[in-house]
């Protein structure tokens, strides 16, 4: 009896072996067609996987690497519409498959579609039809994770709200099921959608729940620097550099080993980011000139490479002419953007200070002109430095003039009354220690 259940599983490893080199045989025939007739070979890899051979395939391997193959075709012609519709057509054939291995297929078809340049209605799209099709298949584990999808795309579509609500249920959900790892993923998107819409203390709160859960598995490394670069970013807004610093450059060599080019970049640009505003731009030769850092040399870092050149000489006027020049680079990233805004304005009020200093009286128009800014923003900084009591003076606007009071000094009488007080007080605490004794 255990003779031939040996021989019937024998039996089976070779019709599964040979069933497999069948379709090794027809999917190589098919990546032939690309180069020599490239029309043909998406109609080869559909014949693949919806079986026109009639092959057995017990496992589904086939046909899953002619889907994958199918979808590469696709992305090279840039063909979104015609990637959704297979991702329609695959539905009855996921019947024939694995759970685990649908999910596979139906999440790699999203990755493939997101490689397209400008398609993310597209990918909405997909998710928000699949995830239909996971309710009516009670497919929980896989809805769970395109709907984790679903709302890292509606947070870069700027529908924070439609994300908020989604992540809402979806953690509800979670909890309950105590997926640590998805937890992770849904936090660290609830992290992102918060900074998003300027609600920092909400942020660190998710960054923090999304930290405290990582720490609880093992966590994939790729995973683990989008964790360090998001602290990197609440403690640079925190204005903790020096901490955002050291996130930064752990995410950067996470990304760096694993050859995520775009990721790694974002990095290096806010490690150079940190050195600016630590005040020790200087130092961000060293970092572009490493052997890693050669490797992202490009419009950004020449960006935050010239304005650390500006800052390190102290220059307004060449700073601002950074920012106008680089532009693009600079404004359409909001992290970077909200820092050099920040120091904008720092160095703005640290030229005022210094003109300033051996006057009493000034006209504002003369500042303008010393410091070859317009006025209207020069009296702008003016009024906001006296109010948040940077600048101890007065405009009167009748005249155009800037009144710099003197920095109050207190009288030597003062000092001498409350000396006196405190030698006082002392002699009553010694008397009435001696009056203790005596008693």
């Amino acid at each position: 009896m255990e003779v031939d259940q040996t021989n019937a599983a024998v039996a089976m490893e070779v019709d599964e072996e040979t069933c497999d080199q069948q379709f090794e045989a027809l999917l190589e025939k098919a990546k032939d067609l690309e180069t020599t007739s490239p029309d043909n070979a998406a109609q080869a890899y559909k014949d693949i996987i919806w079986n026109k051979a009639d092959l057995e395939d017990p496992s589904g391997k086939g046909r899953e690497k002619a889907v994958y193959a199918l979808g590469e075709v696709m992305v090279k012609k840039n063909q979104a519409k015609e990637l959704l519709q297979l991702a329609q057509d695959l539905r009855p054939i996921f019947e024939d498959f694995p759970k685990a291995k649908t999910a596979k297929i139906v999440r790699s078809l999203i990755d493939l579609l997101a490689r397209i340049d400008g398609t993310r209605a597209q990918q909405i799209e997909m998710c928000t039809s699949f995830i239909d099709w996971c309710k009516e298949g009670k497919r929980n584990f896989l809805r769970q994770r395109i709907e984790t999808r679903l709302a890292a795309l509606l947070l870069e579509d700027s529908k924070y709200d439609d994300a908020l609500k989604l992540l809402a249920k979806l953690l509800s959900e979670v909890k309950k099921l105590d997926d640590k790892l998805l937890l992770v993923e849904i936090f660290l998107i609830e992290c992102r959608t918060h900074y998003a819409i300027k609600n920092v203390p909400k942020s660190k709160a998710a960054l923090t729940a999304c930290k405290t859960n990582a720490n609880a598995i093992h966590c994939p490394p790729l995973l683990q620097a989008d964790i360090d670069q998001w602290s990197g970013i609440i403690s640079a807004r925190e204005k903790d550099f020096r901490t955002s610093y050291s996130y930064f450059y752990e995410a950067f060599e996470a990304f760096n080993a694993a050859d995520k080019s775009a990721k790694a970049k974002d990095n290096m640009k806010f490690m150079l980011l940190s050195k600016i505003m630590i005040g020790r731009p200087q130092e961000t030769k060293a970092i572009t000139l490493s052997k890693s850092g050669m490797k992202y040399v490009g419009p950004q870092i020449d960006a935050m490479m010239a304005v650390a050149k500006a800052h390190e000489e102290r220059d307004l006027k060449k700073f601002e002419a950074v920012l106008a020049e680089y532009k693009a680079q600079l404004e359409l990233d909001p992290i970077v953007n909200f820092h050099l805004t920040d120091l904008n304005e720092t160095l703005l009020e640290q030229n005022i200070l210094r003109i300033l200093e051996p006057f009493s009286r000034v006209e504002i128009e003369h500042v303008a002109e010393l410091m070859d800014m317009p006025h209207p923003r020069i009296l702008q900084k003016l009024r906001e430095m006296i109010l948040d009591g940077q600048l101890n003076g007065t405009l009167d606007q009748g005249i155009g003039v800037l009144v710099v009071f003197e920095p109050e000094k207190i009288r030597s009488t003062y000092d001498n009354a409350l000396t006196t007080i405190k030698n006082t007080s002392e002699v009553l605490d010694t008397l009435y220690g001696m009056a203790k004794k005596v008693s």
